[in-house]
């Protein structure tokens, strides 16, 4: 039990602090680390680790390891420039429960500049909202916990646990950044992964696929259509099949406990479309750029197979004529997991969370991928993912509070 006074002294530490917490992630979001890209802004985080008197690890992700593990997610970019960053605290005397704060420190492209207000990498504060590519996205989040950690001591504790402060990469795109920090020993009693999820707690979280479809035909001159095989239309058939998987799969949200009241749990994205070759050719080929979410409990491999079998189908049962269909994994190769309740850490939380914010805390189930996945599934470790208030976190104008 966390007496009134223990609460008070911590949470003055933070108020007293909190300036510097908004100078330290505003110059984080106005360091760019879009994928391939994130070593300057993973300089300032251990720069700030090693001010903090941690023992830092800094260390390339890939290694034999990592490919080979099942969790692993197919890049589209080289590894051998890209950091994970750890501090980490060891007590004087070991005698609590051991804990990793994660948050990862890549962001999704910023997309045109035109529409947003100000340059996306200038982390402006207007009417209590912080805005900025990365603000919400976590940036806010992986600096809290630098600032929580220090806290603390601030407020005169000592802490009795090992902690671990994580900054990782390739959390938009694979999980592999999290997944390495796992396989170089990093394990503790619990994790707190500080996403922006509304001051809630994440009690489920769906599996994410990425892949490539690649439909092929026969080119020909407009003129002559009917000789010829449009590609791009086939890839219309494709995204059609799979739209009837996607909804073969929310029709059975009854039987995943946590999803069943969503109203539409399982999003198959086409997030990009391109083909062919010349206006005035019959495209010879098409590619779409897929994103398909999976339930708890289904395996990466099963999902994938029904999702080959589908396009085969599409592709041989096409309303035209037969064509071919190559699929290729090139991102996520995730499962979903749940945070099943019960847990020192999840009644912990939820003492703190009362003694913060004089209201209970709740929990939620979100169709989008989280990095719990690493530590629930492959770890066992209970994973809390829980973090501040944001809104359009992936639109313009991403922002939080």
């Amino acid at each position: 039990m966390i007496s009134n006074d223990i609460a008070e002294r911590i949470l003055a530490a933070v108020d007293a602090q909190f300036d510097a917490q908004l100078e330290r992630t505003a110059e984080l979001v106005a360091s760019p680390s879009l994928r391939a890209g994130e070593e300057p802004a993973q300089d300032l985080v251990e720069q700030q680790l090693r001010g903090l008197g941690l023992d830092v690890d800094r260390w390339t992700i890939d290694s034999p390891e990592l490919r080979e593990h099942p969790g692993f997610g197919k890049p589209t970019v080289d590894y051998g420039g890209m950091t994970n960053v750890v501090g980490t605290y060891e007590p004087t005397e070991d005698l609590g429960k051991s804990l990793i704060l994660n948050g990862h420190i890549d962001v999704v492209p910023e997309g045109p500049e035109d529409k947003w207000s100000r340059s996306p990498w200038d982390a402006e504060i207007r009417d209590g909202w912080m805005y900025g590519r990365g603000a919400g996205d976590m940036k806010a989040g992986l600096i809290a916990n630098l600032f929580a950690f220090d806290a603390i001591r601030k407020a005169g504790l000592e802490l009795t646990g090992r902690v671990h402060l994580q900054s990782v990469v390739e959390e938009e795109c694979t999980g592999n950044g999290s997944l390495a920090a796992l396989l170089r020993g990093y394990t503790a009693d619990a994790v707190i992964i500080s996403e922006p999820e509304e001051d809630a707690l994440v009690r489920a979280n769906v599996g994410v696929l990425w892949f490539t479809v690649r439909v092929t035909g026969d080119p020909t001159h407009p003129r002559e259509m009917a000789n010829g095989f449009n590609a791009i239309d086939a890839a219309y058939e494709v995204i059609e099949a799979l739209r009837g998987l996607e909804e073969e799969w929310n029709a059975k949200k009854g039987e995943h406990e946590y999803f069943e009241n969503l109203d539409h749990p399982i999003n198959f994205n086409f997030g990009g479309i391109r083909g062919g070759d010349w206006p005035s050719s019959v495209p010879a080929w098409c590619e779409l750029r897929v994103r398909v979410a999976t339930y708890p409990g289904t395996t990466a491999d099963d999902a994938w197979a029904e999702i080959e079998e589908c396009v085969a189908d599409a592709a041989t049962n096409s309303s035209h004529r037969p064509f071919e269909a190559q699929l290729t994994p090139d991102g996520f190769y995730s499962e979903g997991y749940v945070l099943e309740p019960g847990s020192d850490a999840e009644g912990l939380l939820e003492e703190t969370h009362r003694a913060a914010f004089s209201r209970e805390l709740t929990s939620f189930t979100t169709p989008g991928y989280l990095d719990g996945r690493v530590f629930v599934n492959y770890g066992n470790i209970p994973t809390l993912v829980y973090g501040p208030v944001s809104e359009n976190i992936h639109g313009f104008e991403a922002l939080r509070s």
